[in-house]
């Protein structure tokens, strides 16, 4: 009895402990989504500096400044053994002078909420077999707090979930990461301008398979640049919508610290083409 008593301190110890162990960058840094990831891409990496004997959390906000908008998100995040990532994000889209052109308003803003999982099924990140990445799948619901205007513009619903599967693997020899993911969406704008829309017929889902890569090279153990391609669906009349890109550098200012800049190209949003900007990211981890 003396020892399972003993013993039991330390075995609730464990289950809560936070040993940020991973390797300085291997965690990734948050999407303007909440996932682990890059700045554009879901990567399967789970959020948190925890390793698969611990749990992990990041926060992180970000800015994205463009000619005629302003995109803020914030978030947490929640990484469990290196195993299943929880987290929820808000996105705050600030339409500037378009929202007086669109009749909104001057500096309307469309808000989101965005909950997601991931859950990583097989490979390692960094350890194992080269040709096996890690592997994981997620899940995202995304529910627009501006339901009316959405639907005002042709999107057929406030909300919608998107569906995803990553393989992402850091070759540490080429000091290279690569990513790839696959994501079933109906999301238009990111989901900022609702789901769905009246370029499909009223009996479609009007989901779509969209492809995200991600390709990064290790400049030290604390410095990473690379660059992300997203294709995006086209749902709405109003307003093409064009695949998203960017080209970032991530420093790990501590090991717990990093900050994240990036040049990015949305192309065309609400009839404004030439959305091309800045992304400034700070992301907290353990």
């Amino acid at each position: 009895m003396g020892t399972l008593i003993s013993s039991t301190p330390a075995a609730a110890r464990d289950l809560v402990s936070f040993d940020s162990g991973k390797l300085i960058l291997t965690n990734g840094i948050t999407t303007i989504e909440g996932s682990g990831g890059g700045g554009l891409a879901t990567w399967a990496t789970i959020s948190g500096m925890g390793t698969n004997r611990a749990f992990g959390v990041s926060a992180h906000v970000t800015g994205v400044e463009l000619p005629d908008f302003r995109l803020d998100t914030h978030g947490i995040a929640i990484g469990i053994r290196d195993r299943v990532e929880l987290a929820y994000a808000r996105q705050n889209f600030n339409t500037r002078q378009v929202g007086a052109a669109l009749g909104l308003g001057r500096g309307f803003q469309f808000n989101q909420d965005i909950l997601s999982a991931k859950v990583r099924l097989a490979g390692d990140l960094v350890y194992g077999p080269a040709w096996l990445p890690q592997v994981s799948i997620g899940v995202e619901h995304k529910r627009s707090l501006d339901a009316a205007i959405v639907r005002a513009v042709g999107a057929r619903s406030s909300a919608g979930t998107d569906f995803t599967v990553s393989a992402t693997k850091l070759f540490l020899g080429a000091s290279v990461l690569a990513n790839a993911t696959v994501r079933v969406t109906k999301a238009n704008q990111f989901g900022l301008l609702g789901f769905g829309g009246d370029k499909h017929g009223a009996g479609s889902a009007g989901r779509s398979v969209q492809f995200e890569g991600s390709l990064a090279y290790m400049l030290s153990r604390r410095l990473v640049v690379g660059g992300e391609w997203r294709t995006r669906p086209d749902n709405l009349g109003i307003a093409r919508e064009d695949d998203a890109k960017d080209l970032f550098a991530a420093w790990a200012v501590t090991r717990n610290v990093t900050v994240t800049a990036a040049y990015v190209d949305v192309g065309s949003v609400a009839t404004f083409a030439g959305q091309r900007g800045g992304l400034l990211s700070l992301q907290v981890a353990y």
